[in-house]
Order: structure tokens, then C-alpha cells, then sequence
């Protein structure tokens, strides 16, 4: 029986974590369970899964919780704050810790995890963003088991061979016979909408996406290519590569996740529904295998798969993240940090589709030269490139 920390329970990620763990009572029980601000949802799960603990980013949150669940009568302890996450992020009796809140608020807890040698399954990309070498340098420090949940990152690691999973983080890929990781993106829901037309896009209409179900913040990066772009650098830093190591396909079907070429001219993909189950399942597993509640492919009714480079023109913020992921951890912190300004800032309807890449440019070309080397130093930067994303929202409103 291991046990398992959800970070970000209320999550898209942290539902389907629990889809599959419900799937398999015998073999996991839910350890503790967090959210930021989501009381009703997180009180539902509580009293659904019984978890020993759960935590609440929001302090008033996190009172209401503790209230309704003593009118309950659930033993279930509440912890508040950044404090209560990484609390239970680095729990003695936590086996497994699911790194799933979205943006830099993650960060602190997902490091917590890692400091206990715990095994983290990332969900978090922004984590490897921020804050990449300072992150894989304490992945090694601690002994803790790294495993990615991104159906893009998951797909390549179980492409990778053996030895070399085990070692994604001390490796050359190039040592392994690998030439080129190839990161795959559907294109979102403007893959094809006349690029006169994207300054009045809405928020309802960015948050659409085709294939996958995701929470708003990382629907607008999907449909910028922002979300391929933070891939990107993620993979830079899973897999122990250069930039020049990996390209990035559109591939609009959802249904090859990504794939890997080798030098003697071989690629393997992996493949499967677009459904983030099936990467959980893989990972709460790995090394074995066990089912998820995700329908087989049937090869029978498959559509053609298509495949196109991604236009710069359709895509900047696409092409911001490779040139930040080339400039360095400075840049990669700074534009994660604009970048989740900016989107709110859409979300809020105060600026235009095409104005968060306009925010981003300014912050990349602002921070280019900055260096982030120790935590201090990558929390003091993601700070003064939000407040600098602030400045530049005012000048567009």
C-alpha cells in the first residue's frame, strides 16, 4: 500500500490522479489532499477518499474547511498556508507525491518533496521553468525519483530505453544512439482561424480546447503555444538535452503524444487517448504497468494523422520560450512569470488575445541578461518580472 500526496487535488490533473487511484484501492491510499482556494471541491474529496490530511493554500479556506468537515465528522486535519503544503509535500508516511499546482505557486511544495527523496510525479512544468538546474541539481542531491506526467514528457520517457530512464538526469540522450525528441502539439483552437482574425478573440473561445480538458490558465497556453513552449524547456531539463535537441510538430489528432528519433533513422511514438490518465497510471506504476480507466485506441475508426511545423507568426509565444530556453534560467523565470500575468490579465478580459505575447517579448527582452542561481534569487526575479508584466498591463490598458 503506498501513499499518496495530491498538490493541487481540484485540479484536472489531481481529479484524474484520483480516477486512477480509485481504480486500484489494494495498492494506493490518498495520504493528503491540497488545493488553493476550492473549499466545496476539496471538502467533497475529502469526504469522499478520507485522507489523513489536507491542506489549503488560502488561509480563510482553509478555516471553512476544517469547520465543515468537523460538522461531518471527519477526522481529516487541515493544514493552511505554503507551510501546510510543503508540510505534507514532505511527509514521512508520503510514497508518492503528485506535483499538480498549476503556475509558480507550486514550486515551494514540489521542492519540499524532492528534499525528502520522495518520488515526484511533476504535473508542474512551470517547477523545471523557474527553476531547472537549481530543481535537477536537488532531483540528484536527494535521491528523489523524478517522473514526468505531461503526455508530451511521459510519452517521451517511455520511448527512451531503459537504462536511459533511469538516468534521464546524469545522461547524454546522444549516448543512447537519440538524435532529436520530438515534442508534439494539436495547435489548439486557432490552428486555422485567419490570423487577421485573432485580436478579438474572447476568453470563452481560447479556453476551448479541441481535444484535451484542461483548466483555463493552461487552455490559453495551449492556444498561444505557450504551454509547448514551457514544454520545451521542461524537456531541456528532464531529459538532459539542448535546445537544438528538440524540435516541436503540430499535430492536431492528440494521438501520438511524442516521440523519439534515433540515429539509424528509427522514431518511436507513443500513442494513446488524449486523456492524462493513462500518463498518471504510468508513472504511479513505473516500472510496471497498471489499467487505467482510459478506452484502448481502435485502430479501426483512427482519423489520418497530420503533421505541420508551427508558424511563428500563429504561434510568438511558442517561439519566446525556445529563444528564453537559450538565453538561460533568468529568462526561462522571468517569462514564466509575465507570462502568467498576462494571462490572467485575458482571462479578465483588461487586454487582447494578441497582447500577451506583446507582454512577454517586453519581459524576455527586459531579463534576457539576468542570472538566477540560488531559490532566493529565482523568487526574487519571478517577483520583479510580475511587477514589470504589471507595468507593461497598465500601459496597454
Amino acid at each position: 500500500m503506498r501513499q499518496v500526496v495530491i498538490l493541487g487535488s481540484t485540479g484536472s490533473i489531481g481529479v484524474s490522479t484520483l480516477s486512477v487511484l480509485e481504480a486500484h484501492p489494494q495498492a494506493y491510499r490518498v495520504l493528503a489532499l491540497t488545493a488553493a482556494t476550492q473549499t466545496d471541491k476539496l471538502l467533497q474529496q475529502c469526504l469522499q477518499y478520507q485522507p489523513r490530511f489536507a491542506a489549503m493554500l488560502d488561509d480563510n479556506a482553509a478555516k471553512a474547511l476544517a469547520t465543515a468537515l468537523k460538522l461531518a465528522g471527519s477526522k481529516t486535519e487541515v493544514l493552511a498556508g505554503m507551510d501546510g503544503l510543503c508540510q505534507l509535500a514532505a511527509h514521512p508516511d508520503a510514497d508518492i507525491v503528485m506535483a499538480a499546482i498549476v503556475g509558480a505557486a507550486g514550486l515551494l511544495p514540489t521542492l519540499a518533496a524532492v528534499e525528502q527523496g520522495k518520488t515526484v510525479l511533476l504535473a508542474n512544468k512551470e517547477a523545471l521553468v523557474m527553476s531547472g538546474e537549481l530543481f535537477i541539481s536537488k532531483v540528484q542531491q536527494y535521491g528523489a525519483t523524478l517522473l514526468p506526467i505531461d503526455s508530451e514528457h511521459n510519452a517521451i520517457f517511455q520511448c527512451l530505453p531503459a537504462a536511459l530512464q533511469q538516468h534521464t538526469h546524469d545522461q547524454q540522450i546522444s549516448d543512447f544512439g537519440i538524435s532529436k525528441l520530438l515534442l508534439t502539439g494539436s495547435g489548439g483552437p486557432f490552428l486555422h482561424t485567419p490570423l487577421s482574425e485573432f485580436g478579438k478573440i474572447t476568453p470563452a473561445q481560447a479556453v476551448a480546447h479541441p481535444n484535451w480538458s484542461m483548466g483555463h490558465k493552461i487552455s490559453v497556453d495551449s492556444a498561444t503555444m505557450m504551454n509547448k513552449g514551457l514544454e520545451f524547456i521542461e524537456a531541456r531539463w528532464l531529459f538532459n538535452c539542448l535546445a537544438a535537441d528538440i524540435e516541436v510538430v503540430i499535430h492536431p489528432q492528440s494521438i501520438i503524444h511524442s516521440m523519439v528519433q534515433y540515429s539509424d533513422g528509427s522514431v518511436l511514438a507513443q500513442l494513446g487517448q488524449p486523456d492524462m490518465r493513462t500518463p498518471i497510471a504510468h508513472a504511479l506504476a513505473f516500472p510496471k504497468r497498471i489499467a487505467s480507466p482510459v478506452a484502448p485506441l481502435s485502430f479501426k475508426q483512427m482519423r489520418d494523422f497530420t503533421f505541420t511545423e508551427p508558424e511563428p507568426e500563429r504561434y510568438p509565444n511558442l517561439y519566446l520560450a525556445m529563444q528564453a530556453c537559450q538565453n538561460g534560467q533568468g529568462a526561462t523565470t522571468a517569462l514564466n512569470a509575465a507570462n502568467e500575468i498576462a494571462v490572467e490579465a485575458f482571462l479578465q478580459q483588461q487586454i487582447r488575445f494578441t497582447d500577451i505575447a506583446a507582454v512577454n517579448a517586453h519581459s524576455l527582452e527586459h531579463f534576457a541578461g539576468f542570472r538566477a542561481g540560488t531559490l532566493d534569487d529565482i523568487l526574487a526575479l519571478d517577483q520583479q518580472a510580475r511587477e514589470h508584466a504589471r507595468l507593461q498591463l497598465r500601459k496597454l490598458s
